[in-house]
């Protein structure tokens, strides 16, 4: 047992390394070997029996390894590791660990005491304990990984795991501690002068490398690396591998291995050489690999290499800019890589050493250089060909953007190329160039001398008084040096020639007396002054010029960022919103565009978060921009300071933009970001009665209270009696404008559609005899000439529709005395007084008003035509508001009645005293919802228009006689307002309706007003929607309005077949053509709509594969299509041919046409389209090939 092992570490590891399970072991414990082949014998008591003693022998004497017994049946306990429990590892690892400590101090003693004869002694004992913990550390890291629920405990973030399962002892064993150990021996050993114990470089080497290897090995486990500690002594043990023991080249293959093989290995990899380089002073490691890295090429298949390269060379240059630096020539040949990860890499070293060039203390005109070739590289790298390489270089100057040196120049090189990304077809370049525009915006040097804001009127009046006091500042006459201006007679001359002639006359001169002395000091000295503010002026104007180039390419890219508000992509949409909050911030004109614009994104729809975030992140915005008051504002400053701008935002604002910001207030008082005291505020703007209240403001108080009331329709209900005194009184008289939005507010106290389900609280209806009910019966009698007259009386009939328990029979007398008074003379006059108000207010408006209706009667048939046609518009108005009505008394029928079916097994228990209520639901019981259908559409159909005793019945001739003979009617506003009225009549009933199409559609052709014309469009829409089988025929008419020589017209045509179309509500018949020329309209807003409607439209079943060959057909047939525009519409739609299915089929059905076209253009239309499609039809190939042929011989 005492025999001494003949150990050779060559022959060890070569066995090691080809196979552990060979390694001889015959002097073992010979417990161990009767149970090597029989697994169930393995116990821990049986293990724990022979180890046992082996850890005694150890501890007791550290050369008791080199016993043949004690070694080989370590062997052969490691060689069993599999069945080997985790404790019994623990105590080999240990015993190994603290024996190698012991030698370590032995050996470093002897070192001391020169003790020669020991060294070959000491060189085994190290490499048997160096063989056996390599084994060891290999066999534990086996372990670990094949135990992934042991990771807890060794990622040192607490021991929650571990307790978890203490049941199981394997579970508890924490292997980082003792592998922290067993590194920290190893940099004991290696601290060592091995030189002298192994005394060539092979055999150093061979003992170094039982260190390293299991370093790697340690390294290739993630867990292990993210561990701090074990991962800080491992770059010890390989820091003092390389630096004193040759271990440079070992460690260079090692760690280009690494970064091909372990991506998580990039950064430590990076973190090792910043280590060496720094605390070990050797760079030469860093160097040497990256110059190995420089000349490296990968195949385009491999994208882990690369990645985890890039990332180890943009961690070292964050660590070591200096190392990297000196070996930037050789990586920038990685700018040609195929790999566009490394040349992301490179593009963000370049910053990283921009970053670190400009934090030197002392700059030398060398890093200059290198500063402004880095810059050269980041602008070049804007026309990379994959957008991430293009988005990295905008990344990157978003963080240069950061430094306290600021580059202006640079910066407007850098602004000039972001906003020109803007229109990258990469949505992440675009979202990032934004980016790029706004941290330039908030970083920019021009807040030296003015502050910060950017105004470019502001900016441009600064240089015009710079400018001014420049040309102010003539020199004196007798300074030619000064680079003034010279008299026109004077010619100039060589300065060095009057200089001599004044030196040659000195002489002759009589020498200065005091005074002139003086005089001619003080002359020098203003003459030095002036020189001195010529200079300081024309640097603060070149100052100037740049601030305003800036400023120029910013408001050049805010209009492309207001088109990117429209972009699919949500990031790029909420980095467009964040962009003109800072442009607001930094006061450009051109953000309140953008702001405006994004009012339309309270509209977005998205998939759960995506549209509610957008939603979400624009209520922030505006919070931002118009709610959050300044901190040192009081309450009642914040309340008015947050009107005013509410306000504000109605002021030159757009049908559409109101529409917007109606939703966006409504949503935001919904959410409770509006407090009373604002609301407060409003109602004190609508209703003070000073002269000095504008009527902007004025309307967009009661606008805003309007939009807010959709929410809350109690801000409205409070303060009912200012309405009546403000709106409906004498202010609402002079400004028509006004009181139209304060008969819209007025209805928002009755919610319907959408609105009415979310509001639970409903008003009852108002008595006809109610004041409001009356005033707003006197608004629509008002007499006035002014065209604000309609919008006053559509809203003010809404309102009685929405506020009335009988609106039909209000309405009807409303008609009766406006007819008297158009047929019957001016006896009564309907422009209503109300000397209560009257009395009461002191406006500015009013004498302008009682001007204004003075001038309005130049002759009685220009008046007459005036009153017919207001009550003609009052007709058509209420007609279609009655069947709107009708329509709702049906709908609540349907829901009494639903409410008596659901409640009737509770009436069975009801006293026999019931309610009057439930007396009217056994009424609404006993009639189907079908009889009370059929009676409504009875009406509608016979009763409205034809009825006897109907009022409605007297008009319908007299606007058809009226559109019949325009001539003898040749008023163009009276022959509008009865084309308007006819149509809306022609809504009501398909008798009428079928009865003057004919007429109808002659206007639409013959009409020389484009109002009329749009007028007639819509109608026809909403007769397709009533009366679908009397307008399916006649639908060629409605498409022909897209030729219409009026924007508006085509516009508005446009608009409703996409509607019609996209709602079913009318049949395709190849007209889509007609409706794809449109994208290639001069009329951006008509473009844009087509676009809209062809995605729309590609979302429903197939809808533009089955229209694609008719719309081919018509554009290919249009003349006047030039050929490019052809193209351009041919290849929008092709997009939206995805499925190789439909591609083939079209392919073959365009195919087909090549042999029957008879002139180029038509061949050539063909053969591009067929170039779209992805059919790879061999035949197809051919028949162009030929058909180029055929062009030729043709021609």
């Amino acid at each position: 047992m005492d025999n001494v092992v003949d150990f050779s570490i060559n022959n060890a590891l070569k066995i090691y390394l080809s196979d552990p399970a060979t390694i001889p072991t015959p002097e073992a414990d010979a417990v161990l070997q009767d149970s090597e082949n029989d697994p169930e014998s393995f116990t821990p008591a049986l293990i724990n029996s022979a180890l046992n003693p082996i850890v005694e022998a150890i501890a007791e004497n550290v050369d008791a390894v080199q016993k043949s017994a004690i070694f080989d049946s370590i062997q052969l306990l490691l060689k069993s590791s599999i069945h080997l429990p985790s404790a019994a590892l623990s105590k080999i690892l240990d015993v190994l660990v603290s024996a190698l400590s012991a030698e370590a101090d032995i050996i470093n003693s002897d070192l001391e005491a020169d003790e020669q004869d020991t060294f070959t002694h000491h060189r085994k004992m190290l490499e048997m304990y160096g063989f056996l913990l390599q084994w060891t550390i290999s066999t534990v890291e086996t372990k670990v990984a094949e135990k992934p629920a042991t990771s807890a405990p060794m990622r040192g973030r607490g021991s929650k795991g571990g307790k978890a399962k203490a049941g199981n002892k394997d579970t508890t064993w924490d292997s980082a501690q003792q592998l922290t150990m067993a590194l920290d021996t190893m940099c004991k050993v290696l601290k060592l002068k091995l030189g002298r114990l192994f005394l060539t470089t092979a055999d150093r080497d061979t003992m170094v490398g039982l260190f390293t290897r299991s370093v790697y090995l340690i390294f290739e486990s993630e867990q292990r690396v993210k561990h701090t500690a074990v991962k800080m002594h491992a770059f010890k043990v390989l820091c003092i591998a390389v630096k004193h023991h040759g271990h440079a080249f070992g460690a260079q293959t090692s760690i280009i291995q690494n970064l091909s093989y372990f991506e998580h290995l990039s950064e430590p990899m990076a973190e090792f050489l910043h280590i060496l380089a720094e605390q070990y002073d050797y760079p030469q490691l860093a160097e040497e690999v990256l110059r190995e890295i420089s000349t490296k090429e990968f195949n385009s298949n491999d994208t882990k290499g690369p990645k985890s390269i890039s990332s180890f060379i943009i961690k070292l240059s964050e660590l070591s800019p200096r190392v990297v630096l000196k070996q930037m020539t050789l990586l920038a040949k990685q700018l040609d890589s195929e790999a566009y990860t490394l040349r992301c890499a490179v593009i963000e070293v370049c910053g990283n050493l921009i970053a670190d060039l400009s934090r030197q203390e002392e700059r030398t005109d060398s890093s200059k250089t290198q500063i402004h070739g880095f810059f050269d590289v980041l602008e070049e790298r804007f026309l990379d060909v994959n957008p991430y390489c293009r988005c990295r270089a905008i990344q990157t100057l978003i963080k240069i953007c950061d430094l306290e040196q600021k580059y202006p120049k640079r910066r407007q090189v850098m602004a000039a190329l972001a906003a020109r990304s803007l229109e990258d077809k990469s949505s992440n370049v675009r979202r990032n160039a934004i980016k790029l525009l706004g941290k330039l915006v908030t970083t920019h040097p021009f807040a030296v001398m003015h502050g910060g804001q950017l105004s470019q009127q502001e900016w441009e009046s600064r240089l015009e008084a710079v400018q001014t006091e420049l040309d102010s500042l003539e020199p004196p006459a007798d300074t030619p040096d000064l680079g003034g201006k010279k008299t026109g007679e004077e010619q100039p001359v060589d300065s060095a020639l009057l200089d001599d002639m004044t030196v040659l006359e000195e002489p002759a001169e009589q020498s200065m007396t005091e005074e002139q002395r003086q005089e001619a000091m003080k002359k020098a000295a203003e003459e030095a002054a002036t020189s001195e503010l010529l200079g300081r002026l024309q640097l603060t104007r070149k100052y100037y010029i740049e601030a305003l180039r800036f400023i120029e390419i910013l408001q050049d890219a805010t209009s492309i960022v207001c088109q990117l508000l429209s972009s699919k992509n949500k990031s790029e949409v909420v980095e467009a919103m964040d962009f003109f909050v800072i442009l607001d911030a930094y006061k450009l004109e051109s953000a309140k565009t953008g702001i405006r614009r994004m009012l339309r994104l309270i509209w977005t729809k998205g998939n759960s978060d995506e549209g509610k975030g957008i939603q979400t992140h624009l209520i922030d915005c505006y919070k931002g921009l118009f709610f959050d008051a300044p901190d040192q504002f009081t309450p009642n400053d914040a309340a008015n300071y947050i009107a005013r701008n509410m306000i504000s935002l109605t002021f030159g604002a757009t049908p559409a933009e109101l529409t917007s910001l109606e939703q966006l207030l409504s949503t935001m008082m919904k959410g409770g970001h509006i407090s009373d005291l604002v609301v407060m505020k409003l109602w004190q703007v609508y209703g003070v009665q000073r002269k000095e209240i504008s009527r902007n403001q004025r309307r967009g108080a009661i606008m805003v209270l309007g939009m807010l009331a959709i929410a809350d329709p109690e801000i409205v209900v409070r303060e009912m009696e200012t309405m009546l005194r403000i709106g409906l009184g004498a202010l609402g008289r002079a400004d028509l404008g006004l009181a139209k939005h304060t008969c819209v507010a007025l209805r928002r106290i009755n919610p319907t559609g959408r609105q009415a389900k979310e509001i639970s609280t409903k008003v009852s209806k108002l008595p006809n005899n109610h004041a409001v009910l009356i005033r707003l019966a006197a608004m629509v009698e008002l007499r006035s000439n002014s065209k604000e007259w309609y919008g006053v009386a559509e809203q003010a009939i809404g309102a009685i529709y929405t506020l009335a328990k009988h609106p039909d029979t209000l309405c009807s007398d409303i008609i009766r005395r406006k007819t008297r008074f158009v047929f019957s003379g001016h006896e009564a006059s309907t422009d209503v007084k109300n000397t209560e108000d009257n009395d009461a207010m002191d406006i500015d408006e009013g004498p302008e008003q009682e001007k204004r209706n003075d001038e309005v009667q130049p002759d009685a048939g220009q008046e007459s035509s005036l009153d017919l046609s207001q009550l003609l518009f009052l007709v058509g108005h209420i007609a279609i508001k009655q069947i709107v009505h009708l329509e709702i008394c049906e709908q609540e029928f349907k829901r009494r009645k639903a409410e008596k079916d659901k409640a009737k097994s509770t009436n069975e228990a009801l006293p026999k005293n019931a309610t009057a209520e439930q007396d009217e639901l056994d009424l609404i019981g006993s009639t189907t919802e079908d009889d009370f259908t059929e009676a409504m559409a009875h009406i509608r159909e016979r009763e409205l228009l034809y009825g006897e005793k109907s009022l409605l019945s007297n008009f319908g001739p007299m606007v058809t006689e009226l559109c019949s003979n325009n001539t003898a009617y040749n008023d163009p506003n009276l022959q509008a307002a009865a084309t308007l009225c006819m149509a809306k009549l022609m809504c009501v009933s398909s008798a009428y309706c079928e009865q003057n199409l004919p007429l109808l559609i002659t206007i639409l052709e013959r009409s020389q007003d484009p109002i009329t014309r749009s007028n007639v469009v819509i109608a026809l829409g909403d007769m397709a929607v009533c009366f679908n089988h009397l307008i399916d025929e006649n639908t060629d008419f409605l498409y022909r309005r897209l030729n219409d020589n009026d924007a508006s017209v085509k516009r508005t045509c446009l608009m409703t077949l996409t509607f019609l179309i996209l709602a079913g509500q009318v049949k395709v018949k190849g007209q889509l053509g007609e409706m794809a020329k449109c994208l290639e309209d001069s009329d951006r807003r008509i473009a844009d709509l087509s676009k809209m409607f062809f995605t729309e439209l590609a979302t429903k079943d197939n809808a533009v594969y089955n229209q694609f060959v008719d719309m081919f057909s018509v554009l290919s047939a249009e003349k006047e299509l030039a050929e490019d525009a052809f193209k351009r519409i041919i290849k929008f739609l092709a997009s939206f041919i995805e499925k190789d299915k439909h591609a083939k089929q079209l392919a073959d059905k365009l195919a087909a046409r090549l042999t029957r076209c008879e002139t180029e253009r038509q061949w050539n239309d063909v053969a591009f389209a067929l170039s779209l499609l992805p059919h790879k039809n061999e035949e197809i190939l051919q028949s162009v090939s030929a058909g180029f042929r055929v062009v030729q011989a043709n021609a």
